[in-house]
């Protein structure tokens, strides 16, 4: 088996509780995350583990189906691709492997949060995934996905103080 692993983190100066709040809700990721064109199937707020949804890739028509495994509230949110990877819209296609997402939250310092993303692909040597599908894992795109989160988090009242 192929294993691809990209971890980006950033600081942000706002509780653990709203960062985990806003990067936890998939119905965001349109928002920051450059390769989710549409985010479907979601169940009410906020996710317990064991719920499902779907979100579309950068082309909108490969769909990834997530399945959450855990939610440990303020500090990790672990969700992994469940079914074929990019199947179509009827759940037909796509390809073997798997993709497991962690989300971790710490404390570094007074009203600081870590926030690590850590993505992990992994294809079968037999069934190796396109190219496009790696560029996900590219900490570029990671850290123009911080850089987005960070966006949004200065347009809602998350609850931290100015410096």
């Amino acid at each position: 088996m192929g294993i691809v692993t990209s971890t980006s983190e950033i600081a942000y100066a706002h509780p653990a509780e709203a960062v985990y709040d806003y990067v936890t809700n998939p119905a965001n990721w349109t928002k920051t995350y450059p390769g989710s064109a549409h985010v479907g199937k979601l169940p009410e707020l906020p996710l317990t583990v064991g719920d499902t949804w779907e979100e579309a890739g950068p082309d909108g028509e490969r769909i990834f189906s997530w399945q959450l495994a855990i939610a440990d509230r303020p500090s990790l949110f672990v969700f992994n691709s469940v079914g074929r990877l990019g199947h179509d819209r009827d759940g037909k296609g796509g390809l073997e492997g798997r993709i497991t997402v962690a989300y971790r939250f710490t404390r570094p310092g007074r009203e600081i949060t870590l926030f690590s993303r850590t993505m992990t692909i992994e294809a079968y040597k037999h069934a190796p995934l396109p190219d496009q599908l790696f560029q996900q894992a590219n900490p570029a795109r990671i850290d123009a996905y911080h850089e987005a989160v960070a966006r949004e988090l200065g347009e809602i009242d998350t609850g931290a103080r100015p410096a």
